[in-house]
C-alpha cells in the first residue's frame, strides 16, 4: 500500500509539474480554427474597402463623389500627413492577407475531408487574389512572392505586370479546383458555413464570383495587353459570371457595434460633420435626371441636391450629404456587383471579344441593374436610358461607360478610382489648392522607405518614380 501510495503521489506531482511547465491558458488558445481567420479576413477586407475614415480610405474624395468641410487635406490629395499609404498597406497585408494565408495553412494541416479542404483553400486564395488586386492597382510594384514569409524582414518588390499575370493564373486554378467539387460540397463543415459572411459557403456562388472577378481583371489590362485580356475575359465568361443582382458579393453588417457599417461609424456614430457631396458628382447626377439621386443624396436646404466645391472648405448645412441608404448601421457593403460585371461585358463586346450579346445590351443591363440595386424601378431605368446624354454611344464608349460606371460605383470609391484612371472618364480636374495633379497611384509607405530601403529604391526606379503621377502598367491613357 505504501508503494502504491508513493507512485500515485509521484504521478500527481509529475502531472502538476507538467502543467506548470507548459503554462497553457485555456482562455487564450494557441491557434485559431481556419474558419475564424477566414471570417476576420472578410470583415477587415470589407471594412477597408468600404471605410470613409480619412486615415485609411479617401477614394470618395479623390474621385470627387464626396468632399470635405472644415479639414480639406485629403480632398487636396495630401496623403502624407495622416500616413494614408501606410495605413492602407498595413490593413491589407497584416490583417487580410496574413489571416487568409494562415487559414490556408491550418486548413492543410487540420482538415481531413478532401473536398472541404480543397474548397476552403481555393476560396481563401480567391479572397487573396482579390486583395492583391487592390494593392497592385494602387501602388504598382509591391512585395508579393516574399511578402507573407515571416522570415523575410525585407521582402523584395515584384514587378507589377508579373504579379498581375500570376493573379490571373491563381484565380483560374482556384476556379478549376471548385468546379471539381460535388454539388453538395461546401467551404466549411456543417455548423461553420456562417463563417463565410458573403456566400454562406455556397460553392456555386464562389465560382460565379471568381469568374466575374477574373472578367474584371481581364478588362483592367485591356489597353496594356489586349491578347491576354481577351483570353482572360472569354475564359471567365465561359465559366459563368454574375447574372443578376442576386449574385452580388455582399457583406452584411449587423445593427449593433462592433460589426456595423463603417459609413455609419464614420458619418453618424462619430457625430462629426466632415463630409458633403462634391459638386462634380451632384451636378452630373442631377443634370442627367438620374433616378438614383434620392438614394445617393439627402436634400439640401432648398429641397434640391447640391454639392460643395472639391478641395475647398464647405459649410455642412448648405449642401447635400450622403443618403440614408448608405448610413444605416446594417447597410451591407458590396465587394463585386452584377452592374459592374455588365459594364465589363459591354466593354468587352465593344472591343469585339466573344462574350455574347452586344455592347449596347450589356450597357443597358448595367445601368438598369444599378438603378434597381439602389431601389429604383425598371420603368425609371428605361426612361433614363432613353435620354441622348445617357444612351449608349459606340463612338464615345469610353465616356459613356466611364461616366455611368463612376455613378454606379457610388459608395465604392476605391473601385471608382481604378476605373476612372483606366477609362479617363469622367475627366476630373484637380482642385486649385491640390498638392499635386490627380493621383494615379499611392506612394509607398514610410516604413518601406525606412526599413526596406534597398528594395524600395529599386521598386521606385523600376516604376518611374515613387510619386502619385506615375502611371501603372495597365493605365495607358
Amino acid at each position: 500500500m505504501k508503494k502504491i501510495f508513493f507512485v500515485s503521489v509521484s504521478v500527481l506531482l509529475l502531472a502538476a509539474c507538467k502543467r506548470d511547465i507548459t503554462n497553457i491558458d485555456p482562455k487564450a488558445p494557441q491557434t485559431a480554427p481556419p474558419s475564424a481567420l477566414f471570417t476576420n479576413a472578410q470583415r477587415v477586407l470589407t471594412n477597408t474597402v468600404t471605410s470613409t475614415n480619412v486615415n485609411l480610405n479617401i477614394f470618395r474624395l479623390i474621385t470627387q463623389q464626396w468632399t470635405q468641410t472644415t479639414y480639406t487635406d485629403e480632398s487636396n490629395y495630401n496623403l502624407s500627413t495622416r500616413n494614408i499609404p501606410e495605413n492602407l498597406w498595413t490593413a491589407m497585408y497584416r490583417d487580410v492577407l496574413r489571416d487568409l494565408e494562415e487559414a490556408k495553412r491550418l486548413t492543410t494541416t487540420l482538415e481531413s475531408d478532401t473536398a472541404i479542404r480543397r474548397n476552403q483553400i481555393a476560396v481563401s486564395d480567391i479572397m487573396q487574389v482579390y486583395t492583391w488586386y487592390y494593392l497592385v492597382t494602387t501602388y504598382g510594384n509591391i512585395p508579393y512572392s516574399e511578402a507573407l514569409d515571416i522570415n523575410r524582414t525585407a521582402p523584395k518588390f515584384d514587378d507589377q505586370r508579373t504579379i498581375f499575370m500570376d493573379l490571373i493564373r491563381r484565380i483560374t486554378e482556384d476556379i478549376a479546383a471548385l468546379q471539381r467539387s460535388p454539388s453538395s460540397a461546401t467551404i466549411f463543415r456543417s455548423g461553420e458555413t456562417g463563417a463565410d459572411v458573403i456566400y454562406n459557403g455556397s460553392i456555386a456562388q464562389w465560382i460565379r464570383f471568381a469568374n466575374s472577378f477574373k472578367l474584371k481583371m481581364g478588362i483592367t489590362i485591356a489597353d496594356a495587353d489586349p491578347a491576354t485580356a481577351r483570353t482572360t475575359v472569354e475564359s471567365a465568361v465561359a465559366g459563368g459570371v454574375f447574372r443578376s443582382n442576386a449574385d452580388n458579393a455582399v457583406f452584411r453588417y449587423l445593427s449593433a457595434p462592433p460589426n456595423t457599417n463603417p459609413v455609419w461609424v464614420d458619418v453618424i456614430q462619430s457625430g462629426r460633420n466632415d463630409y458633403v457631396i462634391a459638386s462634380t458628382f451632384a451636378n452630373t447626377v442631377t443634370t442627367l435626371n438620374d433616378p438614383r439621386a434620392s438614394a445617393f443624396f439627402t436634400a439640401d436646404p432648398t429641397g434640391g441636391y447640391s454639392g460643395g466645391t472639391p478641395g475647398e472648405s464647405n459649410t455642412f448645412e448648405t449642401f447635400s450629404h450622403t443618403g440614408t441608404v448608405t448610413t444605416q448601421q446594417n447597410t451591407p457593403a458590396t465587394l463585386l456587383s452584377y452592374s459592374e460585371t455588365e459594364f465589363n461585358l459591354a466593354e468587352a463586346a465593344q472591343r469585339g471579344w466573344n462574350v455574347g450579346g452586344t455592347a449596347s445590351q450589356h450597357y443597358n443591363n448595367a445601368v438598369t441593374a444599378s438603378i434597381l440595386e439602389w431601389g429604383g424601378t425598371q420603368a425609371q431605368a428605361t426612361t433614363y436610358l432613353e435620354q441622348p446624354s445617357v444612351a449608349y454611344d459606340p463612338v464615345n464608349w469610353r465616356q459613356r461607360i466611364g461616366q455611368q460606371k463612376w455613378i454606379a460605383l457610388y459608395n465604392r470609391g476605391w473601385d471608382a478610382w481604378i476605373e476612372q484612371r483606366r477609362l479617363d472618364y469622367p475627366q476630373l480636374t484637380a482642385p486649385s489648392t491640390a498638392l499635386s495633379a490627380y493621383p494615379l497611384r499611392f506612394t509607398y509607405p514610410v516604413s518601406e522607405q525606412n526599413l526596406n530601403r534597398v528594395n524600395y529604391e529599386q521598386a521606385s526606379q523600376a516604376i518611374g518614380g515613387d510619386v502619385v503621377t506615375t502611371r501603372l502598367f495597365w493605365d495607358k491613357f
